[in-house]
């Protein structure tokens, strides 16, 4: 059923809910950027999981932040949230993470007997009683959230991520780049891990070493490496390539450090990572590299990201482990060197 909300007298109160991850997170503040400004008299609480309620809490968007864990802490957790939310009485629920736990758990708000008169869903299911028609079998999760807006009359025009950036990240941001020289100089910016959950989806130190060679000598200044503790050695392979070049920045930085660093990069590179969906944000010509998952499905948002992937028979197979990785195989460092000179020139 669709309705027409935006800027209705009567939505007073507004929660959004998204959960996870940080690339899923970072791609969905284009929608809550879009509730914001349809509801500017209305007050809206955002609930997330820890730690991802950090990129939240000094957003001048949302009044409160509620966060529990509710993977770890289980049904305390789920009881807590649902007592919470009962009492804060809201006029509208915007189900961003649409799965099995949240349906269950607004399930269990309405049969308490709370009072929410619209739950806005990604699907045409119970408790939802606002939600979009059914999609195509492809598509990214961006449009089927834009659809679910549309049906409850909100209007749709963030096309890239919205991100507060608090002003210590800024500054920090700003000292590294005057701690390396780099606020007049043109620099790329690496992501070449990725979660250590989903190993196939990294390109690989080789070949981002291969492509930092491959623009050092087309007149980038320097190679900047970033990523969290995790992805220390892949960013020391890529260092040890490129030599002094190189600029390792690996666990160096907060996440939100990412977005105002970016902005001054003269290209991102980057593998289907939640850094690479956060940075999206800085709105630079980005390049992202794709193996086992499809790119019109969970690619970057916004209109600078161009994304490169192998033609394959066995093309977006989601797997976590494979014998031969062809996908990443294929895609050579001279074809992203291509790109990058036609986006980034």
């Amino acid at each position: 059923m669709a309705y027409s909300l935006a800027g209705h007298s009567q939505i007073r109160r507004i929660l959004i809910i998204k959960w996870s991850a940080l690339g899923d997170i970072a791609l969905s503040t284009a929608v809550m950027e879009d509730v914001y400004r349809a509801f500017p008299n209305a007050q809206i609480d955002i609930n997330t999981l820890p730690p991802w309620d950090g990129l939240f809490r000094e957003d001048p968007r949302f009044k409160r932040v509620i966060s529990f864990a509710l993977r770890r802490k289980g049904p305390l957790a789920s009881l807590r949230w649902l007592r919470e939310i009962r009492r804060s009485a809201y006029d509208l629920i915007i189900d961003l993470q649409s799965n099995d736990r949240s349906r269950l758990l607004l399930t269990l708000l309405k049969l308490s007997g709370a009072r929410v008169p619209y739950i806005l869903g990604n699907h045409a299911r119970y408790p939802y009683n606002v939600a979009p028609e059914p999609l195509a079998h492809h598509f990214h999760i961006s449009e089927l959230q834009q659809a679910a807006l549309s049906a409850a009359g909100i209007p749709v025009t963030t096309t890239h991520p919205v991100i507060h950036v608090p002003t210590r990240n800024r500054l920090r941001a700003q000292q590294l780049l005057e701690q390396y020289g780099l606020t007049e100089r043109r620099f790329a910016v690496f992501f070449p891990g990725c979660q250590a959950s989903a190993p196939l989806k990294r390109w690989g130190a080789l070949r981002y070493g291969s492509l930092a060679i491959y623009l050092c000598e087309a007149g980038y200044d320097r190679i900047v490496l970033m990523g969290a503790d995790d992805e220390a050695e892949e960013c020391e392979t890529i260092q040890r390539i490129c030599g002094d070049k190189a600029l390792n920045l690996c666990g160096q930085t907060e996440v939100l450090d990412l977005i105002p660093f970016c902005a001054k990069a003269h290209v991102i590179v980057g593998n289907d990572t939640g850094t690479a969906h956060l940075t999206a944000a800085a709105r630079r010509p980005m390049l992202a590299i794709f193996g086992p998952t499809d790119p019109l499905r969970s690619r970057p948002i916004g209109r600078s990201v161009h994304t490169l992937q192998a033609e394959i028979f066995c093309i977006n197979c989601y797997r976590k482990h494979c014998t031969h990785h062809s996908c990443m195989e294929l895609i050579s460092p001279e074809a992203a060197f291509e790109l990058i000179t036609h986006i980034a020139p």
